[in-house]
């Protein structure tokens, strides 16, 4: 069984920053596919932003410029760096290992944006 902790959510005003991590008990961690997702009350889990095993990363329009996706193997973690964060920002941070024929999710992280 793989195991996702998160961490890294909070409470930020609009234009600030937080770096979300996502740490897996899994090994080899190298070969899979780590995502960053989030779901806002009342709306679906939307993608975020993904980085492969060989380190292509996908964001979503609505990220681009604001977000980075990173991760180091050698840590077995993923990162999700958020900056010039907006109010519509706010949902919970969930992240995702997977590969052809596996998918775990961790069990999600509060950001909330707010004045």
């Amino acid at each position: 069984q793989v195991q996702l902790v998160e961490s890294g959510g909070g409470l930020v005003q609009p234009g600030g920053s937080l770096r979300l991590s996502c740490t897996a008990s899994t090994m080899p961690f190298s070969i899979y596919t780590m995502g960053w997702y989030r779901q806002a009350p009342g709306k679906q889990r939307e993608l975020v932003a993904s980085i492969t095993s060989g380190g292509t990363t996908n964001y979503a329009e609505f990220v681009k410029g604001r977000f980075t996706i990173s991760r180091d193997n050698a840590k077995n973690t993923a990162y999700l760096q958020m900056n010039s964060l907006k109010p519509e920002d706010t949902a919970v941070y969930y992240c995702k290992l997977s590969s052809s024929i596996l998918r775990y999710w961790g069990q999600g992280t509060q950001v909330t944006v707010s004045s």
